[in-house]
């Protein structure tokens, strides 16, 4: 809300809604949040100065938050922070104006995961081994040479190539956070557990006690591992707990729909967390933002994978492993030792020279912290609900007929309490199905090669779009 000063001198309006307001810093070099309210009335060369200096606020959002998710910040001018990507396209900024300013490391974080999403990959390798003989000449003890005959072996590649799976991404990102009692990287260099209310032990008409953030426990951590890692074979999303049914959170049924639940499972959300970060005068700390993709049951789409190489007969060995890049955003101080320690090959060099052990203690007891505790999930596949035609809402209309098994589409529509819901993505099986044949031929005529398959070779001709065209039976 904009009110003119009681006074009559040339005083500026004061904007009580701007952020300006307060005593938190904005994102850098970044114009002030404006307005579209309506001005008092002034007259004459008071009004045009006001018009000037009257901020607007614009209104657009450039991408979409699912609900549950992070709110968007009012739009400013965007900082242009320092970074650069690292051989695996993680992104790595030592910007100065990032570790001091929440609010510009909170909206780095969201334009990064937003313009530079993660990639992702099938990989499938296969190779065998030889036992071959050759002849070498040896000098023996009285200096003569001999031909000797040796016996070596030798690794051969049969087939290597991966499948781009990142352009079937279909929404993202999702921001989200870790949850309270799960063990993470809250700003030490060893994971804890945050501030979360415990049944009092001592008197049960006490109820609940806060217990502080504290570090975790090694059966806490352990658990939590196996969690992760069982979350990531079975395709769940990142906010999914062990807690949570994994029925409901089944990838094949509707619920998985990040509107249906909050994604913000910590009790502070992706902005404080920035601020906590920048408040910090460690020397060597860092705060990452993780790019994780969900929505695939990756463990049985992995057997699926191997039993189709293994149908080719090939009885070499092979590995099928399902491979993401661009994973990360890394934000860390600009100092010269923190710097020195984000280019592997000097990081190397202290390993030689024995000099890294002593930068390790100084970071493990001094220095150093971790936040590992956000990130952006992207969805292969998900749910949404499926909004009523205009004619079904007439007044006067007869009622919507009740579900049918029949006009489903072959499981991409579901019923829940909520209405039905649409299927956006394929499914994995939709997927092996497309490729399953390329992967075959692929491993039957050792395919080798660096550039990433974009569509299956068996895929209609783009000529099929043109009249006329008639396809070779």
């Amino acid at each position: 809300m904009i009110v003119p000063s009681d006074s009559k001198d040339d005083t500026p309006l004061i904007d009580l809604g701007s952020p300006s307001s307060s005593n938190s810093a904005v994102a850098g070099p970044s114009t002030l949040p404006t307005t579209t309210d309506a001005t008092p009335s002034l007259s004459g060369k008071d009004a045009e100065a006001n018009r000037e200096s009257m901020p607007t606020v614009l209104e657009g959002i450039d991408f979409p938050v699912p609900a549950g998710g992070e709110e968007p910040p009012p739009e400013f001018t965007p900082y242009e922070a320092e970074y650069f990507a690292t051989s695996n396209g993680d992104i790595v900024s030592h910007d100065t104006h990032l570790n001091e300013d929440g609010e510009a490391l909170y909206r780095f974080l969201l334009s990064m995961s937003q313009n530079n999403p993660p990639g992702f990959f099938l990989y499938a390798h296969g190779s065998h081994t030889e036992h071959r003989t050759r002849m070498v000449q040896r000098r023996d003890s009285n200096g003569n040479w001999r031909t000797q005959r040796e016996t070596y072996t030798e690794t051969i590649t049969d087939f290597d190539f991966h499948i781009n799976i990142s352009q079937y991404l279909v929404s993202g990102p999702v921001h989200w956070t870790v949850a309270d009692e799960e063990p993470a990287f809250r700003g030490q260099m060893y994971k804890e557990v945050d501030g979360v209310f415990e049944p009092s032990s001592s008197d049960i008409e006490v109820g609940r006690d806060f217990k502080p953030r504290r570090e975790a426990t090694s059966s806490e951590t352990k658990n939590a591992k196996a969690w992760r890692k069982e979350r990531k074979a079975r395709g769940l999303p990142p906010w999914v707990g062990p807690g949570m049914s994994l029925e409901r959170w089944n990838v094949v049924g509707p619920e998985v729909d990040p509107s249906q639940t909050s994604v913000l499972k910590s009790s502070k959300t992706l902005r404080q967390w920035a601020d906590e970060y920048c408040a910090s005068k460690k020397h060597l700390k860092e705060f990452t933002y993780d790019r994780y993709v969900y929505g695939w049951n990756l463990a049985a789409l992995e057997e699926a994978v191997t039993a189709a190489i293994r149908s080719t007969y090939y009885t070499g060995s092979f590995e099928v492993r399902f491979v993401r890049t661009n994973k990360y955003i890394h934000i860390r101080p600009d100092n010269r030792l923190s710097r020195t320690l984000s280019n592997k090959w000097l990081k190397v060099l202290f390993w030689v020279l024995l000099i890294y052990p002593f930068i390790w203690l100084y970071k493990r007891f001094s220095g150093g912290g971790k936040w590992e505790v956000c990130g952006g999930a992207y969805a292969l596949k998900r749910w949404q609900p499926v909004m009523p035609e205009p004619d079904t809402l007439i007044q006067g209309s007869e009622p919507l007929p009740p579900y049918s098994t029949n006009n489903a589409m072959d499981g991409r529509i579901a019923p829940t309490a909520g209405g039905p819901t649409r299927l956006i993505g394929l499914k994995e099986g939709e997927w092996f199905q497309m490729w399953e044949g390329t992967i075959k031929r692929a491993v039957s005529r050792r395919l080798q090669t660096d550039v990433p398959l974009m569509r299956p070779d068996d895929a209609p001709t783009p000529g099929v779009i043109l009249d006329g065209y008639r396809a070779v039976l």
